[in-house]
């Protein structure tokens, strides 16, 4: 029990090592293309990739972590005036990264007795959930919240026509991040997931 507390202990801290890398440093967990806009993240690959080890409870606590880290980056070090304005609202710091860090890990407990082809085709799946949860529920969250005056939000987010509903606004202005977040995920995830098992399973 001691050795399997032990070797968690090692994988969680590696963990926040990388994501606190990415976090932290230009252009490796946030990549920046538009500079108005949200940056794309690579921390939801470290998020699924946790949880799918680690399980759901685990990956519960990370995108917790994640959550509290990105609504600190918010007030700290904002690279844009959307991330500023959306993720200093503490539910859509903190919602989506539990949700997010949550799933995939259901996922892999849901398949871990699963035949490997199928366990890889389930990695793969869970890489996209994690990224489109994360999204998703960042565009849900935010609609309600700056329901009463969309105006303060809509004049950051591109020249959109007046009365364009502010949901479809964010749509469009960060669904496409949000799929090529979740097209990297979904591919990335079982190349590192699958090796890294056999490897854990190795060592008892």
């Amino acid at each position: 029990m001691r050795r399997k507390e032990t070797k968690n202990l090692a994988i969680t801290a590696i963990f926040v090592a990388i994501f606190l890398l990415q976090t932290f440093i230009p252009n490796i967990g946030y990549i920046r293309i538009l500079p108005t806009l949200p940056a794309i993240t690579t921390v939801p690959l470290t998020v699924a990739v946790y949880s799918l080890i680690m399980g759901p409870i685990a990956g519960t606590f990370f995108g917790i972590f994640w959550g509290i880290a990105r609504l600190v980056q918010a007030y700290t070090q904002p690279g844009d005036i959307v991330s500023l304005m959306l993720f200093q609202n503490f539910v859509i710091a903190v919602i989506p990264s539990v949700l997010a860090g949550l799933f995939p890990g259901l996922i892999g407990k849901l398949t871990v007795k699963k035949k490997n082809r199928f366990k890889e085709v389930s990695y793969t799946a869970a890489g996209a959930i994690t990224s489109l949860t994360n999204t998703i529920f960042v565009i849900l969250l935010t609609s309600l919240i700056f329901m009463g005056n969309p105006a303060q939000l809509m004049g950051h987010l591109g020249n959109f026509s007046h009365g364009t509903p502010l949901i479809k606004a964010l749509i469009i202005a960060l669904g496409m991040n949000g799929l090529v977040e979740a097209v990297f995920t979904a591919v990335v995830t079982p190349i590192i997931v699958a090796p890294l098992n056999k490897v854990l399973a190795r060592l008892g």
